[in-house]
């Protein structure tokens, strides 16, 4: 039960600092951390721990809890990481991927349809952070999805930075089109479909 309750504390605040109501370089207290999760100290902190270890919240000594600045070369680096291991490990899934995982998977592209015709942006990425844990869940390679879990959340929070969401649309035709692939398990076209998905999100 504590991890589950971590886990939902983390999803929080993650979506908190994706979505910008926590903004970049703010300072935080562990006491506001804890009313904004809706959780207890323990799963809170727990959840510092791996926002920390993403990089999205720094400790600072005698300071308190300070939220990752946005730096001018951060889209470049985390797309250049997206590019070559996201595919990677869309093929693996494609593979690997048990019938509940495929399953979730078309649930998944299915809210992501439901959010395009709705414009709900906070539900797209609600449904592509599930997205990330069902790929997380489905490669059986931990070095890959160890250095993608940051770096995807990252590139929402850079997403959601720029404003562009006009563009949520083909974005959201592209990731159905990648969870089709992987839910098919054809790991080339998945492969394919993957990096086509990145280079879309690149020139977002």
């Amino acid at each position: 039960m504590q991890n589950s309750l971590s886990h939902l504390a983390y999803l929080a605040l993650e979506y908190a600092i994706v979505s910008l109501e926590l903004k970049p370089g703010d300072l935080v207290t562990e006491k506001q951390l804890i009313e904004m999760a809706g959780h207890g100290r323990t799963p809170v902190r727990e959840a510092i721990q791996k926002l920390a270890w993403q990089g999205l919240i720094h400790v600072r000594p005698r300071v308190g809890l300070q939220i990752a600045e946005i730096r001018p070369e951060d889209h470049q680096y985390v797309m250049q990481v997206r590019r070559e291991l996201e595919p990677i490990a869309a093929a693996l899934a494609a593979t690997y991927a048990d019938p509940q995982q495929r399953e979730r998977l078309r649930e998944c592209a299915r809210r992501m349809a439901e959010c395009a015709g709705t414009g709900d942006l906070p539900g797209f990425f609600a449904a592509d952070k599930t997205f990330d844990e069902i790929l997380e869940a489905a490669c059986p390679n931990n070095f890959i999805t160890a250095a993608l879990a940051p770096v995807q959340t990252h590139a929402r929070r850079l997403w959601y930075s720029t404003g562009t969401h006009d563009r949520m649309g083909g974005a959201i035709t592209m990731h159905v089109q990648a969870i089709d692939a992987i839910r098919g398990g054809d790991a080339d076209k998945a492969r394919t479909a993957m990096a086509a998905l990145i280079d879309y999100l690149n020139n977002a």
